[in-house]
């Protein structure tokens, strides 16, 4: 009983705290599924949280490095989801600009590894240095303690748009415009990513 209080009060706050958008401009320019990332070196980090105890719980919003005061991926763990409650059971989604740091990967592994009753999935934008050996370590042992990570396909950019892009006020929401080069974009990182954890 009390965990479900817990789940429903903590759902209450997050909705309060973090219910803005990410502004358009920083998704178009940040989530651009680019080869070369020159001049993106902060990372955003859309989440969903789906808690799911005696009722279910939803929610949802977005960090980014520069609020967080430390990286976005470390920041959830901190702030959003300190504790995962044993009764309950969390299903997690980022949609995240770039795949974590080593440090980041390393801290995502951890938790998995000590909630057994945390499911991520992480939907990335684009690879980040992932051509270092240690880089692709530190992503296959997330993959080994239960993260599912995927490059975000076309129409993943389209929901975090709908879903976490804060439109101007007063005009109707604009629809997705994908870039030129967004399924070849994402076609060169699944391949890439398809590599590392083979």
């Amino acid at each position: 009983m009390i965990a479900i209080i817990y789940s429903k009060l903590y759902a209450s706050l997050l909705s309060t705290f973090y219910r803005e958008r990410l502004p358009a401009i920083f998704f178009k320019f940040q989530f651009r599924n680019v080869e070369y990332s020159s001049g993106r070196n902060k990372t955003f980090l859309c989440y969903v949280i789906e808690t799911q105890g005696k009722e279910s719980v939803t929610s949802r919003g977005y960090l980014e490095d520069e609020h967080a005061a430390a990286h976005a991926e470390i920041a959830f763990f901190n702030t959003i989801l300190p504790k995962c409650e044993s009764s309950l059971r969390y299903n997690v989604t980022w949609y995240v600009s770039s795949s974590p740091c080593v440090t980041c990967a390393d801290r995502i592994t951890e938790t998995l590894k000590k909630n057994k009753n945390l499911r991520l999935t992480i939907m990335v934008g684009r690879l980040f240095m992932w051509e270092e050996p240690e880089m692709q370590a530190a992503l296959k042992k997330m993959k080994s303690a239960g993260c599912k990570l995927r490059i975000m396909k076309p129409q993943d950019f389209e929901y975090v748009w709908q879903n976490f892009v804060e439109q101007e006020e007063g005009e109707e929401a604009k629809a997705f415009v994908p870039w030129e080069d967004i399924q070849e974009n994402f076609q060169y990182y699944e391949e890439k990513l398809a590599e590392i954890l083979h």
